[in-house]
């Protein structure tokens, strides 16, 4: 067990659809810069370095994964794992209740400030995700927002899937996590990850394919 009881992470490799990572991360050529700043990983010492990039169909960062536990209150994220858990997230479940961190796949955005504004660019509540990180490939929703000067953060169900450790008070990872964000998309019910891998499968295809 890691720390605060949450469960150790899991040992099968990761490959939810039939795109691999390598295909999408070799869609990825350079940065075509869409935000108009840059944001910081962590706290407010961090220099700011990371861009949000653009493709036709999607917007994209390279950062690190924070562990994102709001929403509903379960057994591993709430007030005694997490010091700043909120029982709620920006985006809601179909039925206007909060997300849970804890089993569903979601990502966060910054909140719009001056460095980029998601709805500018096509991203909403509820909308496609894919995040890659050491060869695997999550799929994901957009579910929550965070400061307008951060990203790089997660679900706790995100990162557990993908290996990493998601305690919320000492888990996540500093690097090598990229986020896919696919433009005008929406997953519904946004509560479910069997819809995000299905429609993540078929843009994702589309996506190297170079369609869209």
């Amino acid at each position: 067990m890691t720390a605060a009881g949450a469960p150790g992470p899991p040992t099968a490799f990761l490959q939810e659809g039939s795109v691999t990572a390598a295909q999408l991360l070799a869609r990825l050529h350079g940065c075509a810069q869409e935000s108009s700043g840059l944001f910081r990983t962590d706290d407010e010492d961090d220099e700011p370095t990371v861009p949000v990039c653009g493709t036709k169909g999607a917007v994209f960062w390279r950062a690190d994964l924070d562990i994102d536990c709001d929403g509903q209150v379960t057994a591993h994220c709430n007030e005694e794992t997490d010091d700043e858990f909120q029982n709620m997230t920006a985006f809601p479940r179909s039925d206007g209740g909060p997300l849970a961190a804890e089993s569903l796949p979601y990502v966060v955005v910054p909140d719009p400030g001056d460095a980029w504004d998601y709805r500018a660019s096509g991203i909403r509540g509820g909308g496609l995700a894919a995040v890659v990180h050491e060869g695997q490939v999550q799929y994901a929703v957009v579910g929550d927002t965070g400061p307008s000067g951060l990203i790089g953060e997660a679900s706790y169900a995100t990162a557990h899937a993908l290996g990493i450790t998601p305690d919320p008070e000492g888990g996540g990872t500093p690097k090598d996590v990229t986020y896919i964000l696919f433009r005008n998309t929406s997953v519904k019910p946004v509560e479910s990850h069997e819809a995000a891998v299905r429609l993540g499968d078929r843009l994702a295809r589309e996506f190297v394919a170079g369609t869209r």
